[in-house]
Formats: C-alpha cells, structure tokens, sequence
C-alpha cells in the first residue's frame, strides 16, 4: 500500500469513529476517492471546524488532505469545501445505497459527488446540481470518470423531474423547496440545512411518509447561503419557525404553503 493510499485508510478510519458510520459503502468510497483530484493543485488553505482562519500547507503533498479539515475553493468568499465528517454523518444518516438515485443541490467541485457515485454503483445515478457556473464546469471536468454523475448548471428549483431516493442540499435555504419534497419516491430522505443570514442553523432530515413528509432536526450547521436563499428578517423568522418546531418532535405535514408546513 501506497503512502497516500494507507492515508486515505486512516482518514476513513477516523471519520468511522468520530461518526460512527454504519455504512460499509461510504467508508470504502471515503478510502477510495482521490480528494486532491477534486480542488486546484496545492498547497491548500485549510481549517478545522473550530478554527476562524485558514493555514497554508506546507507543500502540495496532497496528504495533508487527508485529514477531517476544509479546503478553501475561493477564501475571499469563504466558500470552502464541505467538512468531510460532517457529510458522511449525513450520508450515512440518509442511509443512502446501492442503486439509488440521489440528487445533490450544491455540488462544489465534485468530491462528495465522486463518494456518493461509489456509494450507489453503476446502477444507481447521482444528478449533481451547481449553481455557479465557474464551479459546475470544474465539477464536470474533475468527475468525466464517474459515469453515474451528471453535473447540471442549475439552481435546483426547477431541475428535479424524475422521482428520486435521496435528494442533499449543500447550502442554506430558509425552508424546503416544494419540489425537492414532491420529488421524493415513498420513504424517499431529504437533507436540507435551514439557516439565518449569518449562516447559523440547523440540517433537517425529512421522509415521505404515506401522503406527507415527516421533519426532524439532526444536528446545528453553519453552511453558506445558497442560490436565492432570502436575506430578509422574514426568511429568518420562516428558518427560526422550522428548526424551532422540527426540534420539539418530528414535525408532519403533507406540503409547503408560503415556505410553512401545511396539510392541504
């Protein structure tokens, strides 16, 4: 075994423990997936969760990747890629397999793209969504390999038309989309972070169950805004409305009037 393969061994690794991942498919793809081939060539700027400013590393030895930290795509914009055991922790928890469709609203460059594509197989389909175009194009170019990804330019309000399993959204909204619920198949997950406009709040996780949805809070976020999300003291307060009630109990409801649950 290679240096950088025995490294890509123990960054699963450590995610399998910090996380306690159940799924044998996401630890294979975390060992398997090249992460370097999914960012401009080093050094990289990193951090921590916790850290407030980024470190050079040393060199370009694409090792120091391998680690549980985020990669700056543009520091300006502090637009980073996504912390690797925070979304395995929510691939795992959508319970995402073989032969799924998944549908991912907020691709970056592609690398969890690449891990969900192992993940679902040949067989299975991921649609990646980028809404900035400088970045859909690398995203397409960086995964030309992973013939089960198709990287659209798109916002994913209007570009999800085929029912799917597992839909991740990889950016801040103030509620969920009502297409990204009416997409779902029965039993079918959607992971969507729900946030104020400084970026704080909190990822729910909503089935479909029967003829409504059921959402849960499953962990606080802080994640950057995406695509048309709202910036007005409304937007916040439909965000604050959802993570508050989610939180209390699983939340029903059969759809989305006016960004709030509703039953008609």
């Amino acid at each position: 075994m290679s240096e950088l393969s025995a490294a890509r061994a123990r960054y699963a690794a450590l995610i399998a423990r910090r996380e306690r991942i159940a799924s044998p498919r996401l630890l294979e793809a975390l060992a398997k997936v090249p992460r370097e081939e999914f960012l401009a060539k080093g050094p990289w700027r990193i951090k921590s969760a916790a850290a407030r400013s980024y470190r050079l590393t040393p060199d370009a030895d694409p090792i120091h990747l391998y680690d549980n930290v985020l990669v700056a795509i543009d520091a300006r914009r502090k637009l980073d890629t996504g912390l690797p055991s925070l979304w395995a922790h929510f691939i795992d928890l959508l319970d995402v397999g073989e032969k799924d469709r998944v549908v991912q609203i907020g691709c970056g460059l592609g690398y969890f793209s690449a891990v969900l594509s192992e993940i679902v197989g040949p067989k299975g389909r991921v649609h990646a969504i980028e809404c900035d175009e400088r970045l859909a194009l690398r995203a397409a170019a960086y995964l030309r390999a992973y013939h089960n990804v198709e990287v659209i330019h798109a916002d994913g309000s209007t570009d999800i038309i085929d029912p799917v399993d597992v839909i991740i959204v990889h950016a801040g909204f103030s509620h969920p989309h009502p297409l990204w619920l009416g997409a779902l198949r029965p039993r079918g997950r959607l992971l969507v972070p729900l946030t104020q406009r400084d970026r704080e709040g909190t990822a729910l996780k909503i089935t479909r169950k029967g003829k409504g949805f059921e959402a849960e809070a499953v962990q606080q976020i802080r994640i950057f805004p995406g695509h048309g999300r709202g910036v007005t003291a409304l937007d916040d307060r439909v965000a604050d409305w959802w993570q508050r009630a989610a939180s209390l109990a699983p939340l029903r409801f059969r759809g989305i009037a006016q960004g709030l649950p509703s039953d008609g």
